[in-house]
This record gives structure tokens, C-alpha cells and sequence, in this order.
């Protein structure tokens, strides 16, 4: 379980911290490319027998099957390359990794670090863009790589910096926690960036900076990292954004907030349909939920509720828009979400997928679960699901970031 540490106001979550101390026990061997020491993570190791160990206690429904994917350290947000198999994988500590399948494309033939010659710093969020260029959002700044896939076994790939170190958000503002960035490409051709705000509820005196600079929201920039606007303002924690394929639509996952009790408030799942909206946090603390710290301030006018609750302290994380002919058709368009599990509660939840329809006028329905048993009888985790991608044969990708690897659910009658 993660623990609690002392903050400004309220209580603040001590698991991304506990995160970045974490070394991973991955079996890797170092070579030397174009000059630069590279690591190659070993797939036959302990990670990928616990990543073969979950998946014979992970539940899902009829037809659906879960096997090992790739053992990666640390397995966080990934990013599908122009391919539709090739994947670039961000983590909570130094490295970024790219991981080539095999012929057959179920496993991973190779798991390499990518641009070892940089130092990165909590590289969580990657995305790709529409001309190949692998977008990298860290905890303070946010590079580019172009020609990612061509470039990725280069010791020194070819990198543009689009917002400079310490030029995301001020260095006053910097925490361990909630700094996990995602990022997305939105169809006027901008790169869209959550910024978690690094309080469990922020302080009043914070408020007006946090929304100048989309802080405990979502930026925009153009592709070059120029024009810098605030797309979203109150949000909590944002892990998991994409665009609707059809409506173009920004849908965002949103962490609330802790201390109130196990079952309150509820996660969200939200949609954006034009700039400007402010999704309620700090006045709620999820759905409408009002916090304690803010219950006597009168809340913005036009806020906009989610079009999902979720269950409260499942920590809701990376998501995609099913779009393969795989799974059955009722899945055809729906949300999945990986949800990270609780610390937040007296018995832990989530450490599962969870699914979400959504229909051809963009409603949506209530979400069940898809994949779970992550979390054993005595309220252990055995795994700890962060993201899920589509790959080009509509099989899906989880990521497990406690486990160390990634997953791969296909279905099979």
C-alpha cells in the first residue's frame, strides 16, 4: 500500500514518490550504440514469470484471453508507432523503452531503451503525432522526436525541445506527485498535455496561477511547442486523455480527491467538446461531491459534470477508443481504462480494466468490468494495470508498472 505524507492543505498521496525511489530488479545488459551505453531488458526473467503468473488468476469474460507481452520495467503510458506494433513505453523514473514484437506479433522480440542519450526526468507521457514524431512529455518539459520509429535504435535520435526544462510550469510548483504527464495529438494538430496539480486540494492562494497556467487542467501547444493555451481548467489529476475518432471530442480520466472516505467521491470520466470549460476541482471532489475545503465557496458558474462517475480511489489512468474488429461488437467505440488501484481505502480496489460503451451520438453507458484479479484474496497487489492501447490487429496492450511488463488481451472464441 502507499502511504501519506504532510502537505500544504489537505493530504496528498505519497505514490508517485514511492514510485520514483523504485529500482527495477529487471534483468537488462548494456551495449554500447553510436557511443552511448544502451540497455536491452532480458525476456526471459523473473518479471515475465510474474507477468505469466497473473495472467492465469486474471478474470475476463467469455472469449477473452490475457498472455505476456514484454517484460518492461517500470511499464507505464505507451504510444502505438505509425506501424500499428511497434511500442514506445514512458516511465515514472529515467528511461523511455521501445519494444519491437515478434514475426508473429503476441510477444516482444526486443526491449531496448530509447535515446539513451538523454536524461530524462519522470518521461511518462509519449504520443505519436501525425508525421511519425514521437511527442515526450515529462515532468517539466516536453521534447520530440522525429522519425521516432525509423530513428529508434539510434544511440543519439534527432530531438527538438518544444517546451524547455522548467518552462511547463514554474520549478516552485514542482512534486513528486501527480507529475505523471499524458499527451495527445487533437485533430486541429495540437499537442494536448494534462498538468496534475501537485496538492490532494490546493490552497486558495493557488488557484489564480494554477488556472493561468493550466495547471490542475490541460495546455495546448502547437506542434513546433509555440502558442501555449489553457484548453481545461479544474481537474484534479488527469492520467488518461484522447480524442474521439469521429467527433473529435477531448475524453479525459480524472483521480479525485483522498481522505473522504472509501467510497467518495467518485473518478470521472470526461468530455471536452470546446475550450474554456472548468470540470469543477477544487469546489468538487469528484463528480458532485463538494470538498470539505471549498464547501463554503460559491462554485463556477458553467462547470461541466463528468459523463461518468467511476468508483471512488480505483485510480483511473490510461484509456483508449476500441476501434479494431477483434472484440465483439458491442465494444466497437466504447472507452477502455486501466485502473491503477487504491491506497486510499480501508479495502483496496481497482488493479483492473474497466469498460465504458459509447454510442453513435457519443453517450455513454455504464462501465463494467473487463479484466480483473490483480489483487489477490488478502488485498495484495499482484500487478498494478497503468495504460491500454489498441494494436493494429485490434488485440489490446496493458501495462503494469508494479509488475514490470505489459500485457496482451486478445479475444478467441
Amino acid at each position: 500500500m502507499c502511504t501519506t505524507k504532510p502537505v500544504l492543505f489537505g493530504v496528498l498521496t505519497g505514490c508517485a514518490y514511492a514510485l520514483l525511489l523504485t529500482t527495477s530488479l529487471a534483468a537488462t545488459t548494456t551495449k554500447m550504440v553510436d557511443g552511448v551505453k544502451t540497455e536491452f531488458v532480458e525476456q526471459v526473467s523473473e518479471e515475465q514469470k510474474t507477468l505469466a503468473r497473473n495472467t492465469e488468476v486474471v478474470v475476463m469474460p467469455k472469449g477473452f484471453h490475457i498472455e505476456p507481452y514484454a517484460a518492461v520495467p517500470d511499464a507505464r503510458h505507451m504510444a502505438v508507432a505509425p506501424d500499428g506494433k511497434t511500442i514506445f513505453v514512458g516511465t515514472t523514473t529515467d528511461r523511455v523503452w521501445v519494444v519491437t514484437p515478434d514475426k508473429e506479433g503476441k510477444k516482444a522480440a526486443e526491449v531496448r531503451q530509447f535515446a539513451p542519450d538523454q536524461s530524462f526526468i519522470i518521461p511518462n507521457g509519449v504520443c505519436f503525432t501525425k508525421d511519425g514524431s514521437l511527442v515526450l512529455a515529462e515532468q517539466n518539459r516536453v521534447l520530440s522526436f522525429p522519425k521516432a520509429l525509423e530513428n529508434k535504435e539510434q544511440g543519439k535520435p534527432a530531438v527538438k525541445v518544444l517546451v524547455g526544462k522548467g518552462m511547463l510550469i514554474p520549478p516552485s510548483e514542482e512534486s513528486y506527485n501527480h507529475s505523471s504527464r499524458v499527451c495527445d495529438q487533437g485533430p486541429d494538430g495540437r499537442i494536448y498535455i494534462s498538468l496534475g496539480q501537485p496538492y490532494n486540494v490546493p490552497p486558495k492562494m493557488k488557484l489564480k496561477l494554477y488556472d493561468s497556467l493550466g495547471i490542475g487542467g490541460i495546455i495546448s501547444i502547437t506542434a513546433d511547442g509555440m502558442d501555449r493555451q489553457v484548453y481545461a481548467t479544474g481537474i484534479r489529476n488527469s492520467v488518461g486523455l484522447e480524442f474521439h475518432p469521429n467527433s473529435g471530442n477531448l475524453w479525459f480520466t480524472d483521480n479525485q480527491v483522498d481522505g473522504m472516505g472509501d467510497d467518495i467521491p467518485p473518478e470521472e470520466l470526461n468530455k471536452g467538446t470546446e475550450p474554456g470549460k472548468n470540470y469543477g476541482f477544487p469546489w468538487y471532489g469528484g463528480g458532485t461531491v463538494r470538498t470539505p475545503h471549498y464547501i463554503d465557496e460559491p462554485v463556477p458558474s458553467g462547470v461541466v459534470n463528468p459523463e461518468v462517475e467511476l468508483d471512488a480511489h480505483a485510480a483511473s489512468l490510461g484509456m483508449t477508443f476500441y476501434q479494431g474488429d477483434m472484440f465483439p461488437e458491442e465494444y466497437k467505440g466504447g472507452v477502455f481504462i486501466a485502473q491503477h488501484g487504491s491506497w486510499d481505502r480501508s479495502v483496496p480496489i481497482g488493479a483492473r480494466v474497466v469498460f465504458v460503451p459509447i454510442n453513435e451520438k457519443e453517450e455513454a453507458g455504464a462501465p463494467s468490468i473487463v479484466a480483473t484479479g490483480w489483487i489477490d484474496a488478502s488485498g495484495d497487489y499482484l500487478g498494478r494495470p497503468v495504460d491500454v492501447v489498441e494494436l493494429g490487429d485490434g488485440s489490446l496492450l496493458i501495462s503494469d508498472d508494479s509488475a514490470g511488463g505489459i500485457y496482451r488481451m486478445y479475444y478467441q472464441e
